[in-house]
């Protein structure tokens, strides 16, 4: 019994302490950033356009603007997709061999790099299909590398529905396609939403795959066709680090770094929220 006892202080001690450990080491890269790049926010370099030959006198709009057009290009292309396969899968399919094999291949594809994923969609989106470096091109790039993240939480989150819910609903005469919308949909969005912004939180932080596809470090207006460039914060932060001269460059990318940081933070905390707001109206 006392070894037991010890056992587990020595268990949850270490559980602790990884806790501790994963908290202080985003603090402090949070704390680093917002040190390095707070002196470069403002209104001009949150709304002006990127001056390339002064990048004191510009700002990064057209990249805020490139991400957020990304953002819903690969929630339209990637949600829809992920959350009709994950229904079919885990309501429809017959758990058989080959039905397995695909949940296997799934799960596979989400550990998959996303440069691979940028190789893929420059040699069917842009090449194949002849849609050129664009931001369609991107989206759905990006909305392939998302679908197997997608997928697999909504799964989980249709699985997560007691099976007596759907007994009850065809106890009184209900369809299984009404019994899916009416029972099991609204009891599993908060867990769809939650595996959807994870995947769409990933997609807007990836450099790799958009380079490929269409993201630019400057152009001079801002995306008005699915068919045009467009620059996004991940690259044009990438650009900054790694390979502009001007002095300021550094300074800059921090700025940018923090934009990016506090759109998915955004983009979460809205998720959060609204998730929070359904499981409310939960009974069980």
């Amino acid at each position: 019994m006392v070894n037991e006892i010890l056992r587990q202080k020595i268990y949850f001690a270490l559980f602790r302490g990884a806790t501790i450990f994963s908290v202080a080491t985003l603090l402090f890269v949070l704390l680093y950033i917002l040190k390095e790049g707070s002196g470069v926010i403002s209104i001009k370099f949150l709304t002006g356009m990127w001056s390339h030959a002064d990048i004191t006198e510009g700002g990064i709009f057209p990249a805020i603007i490139g991400t957020f057009c990304l953002a819903i290009g690969v929630c339209i292309v990637s949600i829809p997709v992920g959350i009709c396969t994950a229904i079919y899968l885990n309501e429809y399919a017959k758990d058989n061999y080959f039905t397995r094999i695909i949940k296997l291949a799934i799960r596979n594809l989400a550990g998959v790099p996303s440069i691979v994923y940028g190789i893929f969609g420059l040699a069917f989106f842009v090449l194949f299909l002849n849609m050129g470096t664009s931001l369609i091109a991107a989206s759905l790039t990006l909305g392939c590398m998302t679908l197997p993240w997608i997928i697999t939480a909504s799964e989980e989150a249709l699985k997560a529905v007691p099976y007596s819910f759907r007994e009850g609903s065809y106890a009184l005469g209900a369809a299984k396609w009404e019994t899916i919308r009416k029972i099991v949909l609204p009891n599993s969005l908060s867990g769809m939403l939650t595996g959807s912004i994870l995947g769409i939180s990933r997609a807007i932080g990836e450099t790799a795959p958009i380079i490929m596809v269409g993201a630019t470090f400057y152009i001079s207006y801002l995306p008005t066709s699915p068919f045009d460039k467009f620059m996004a914060l991940p690259y044009h932060l990438y650009i900054l680090a790694t390979q502009h001269s001007s002095p300021y460059a550094r300074e800059y990318a921090m700025g940018t770094s923090l934009v990016l940081i506090a759109l998915v933070f955004i983009l979460n905390s809205g998720v959060f929220i609204l998730r929070y707001n359904l499981r409310k109206r939960k009974e069980w």
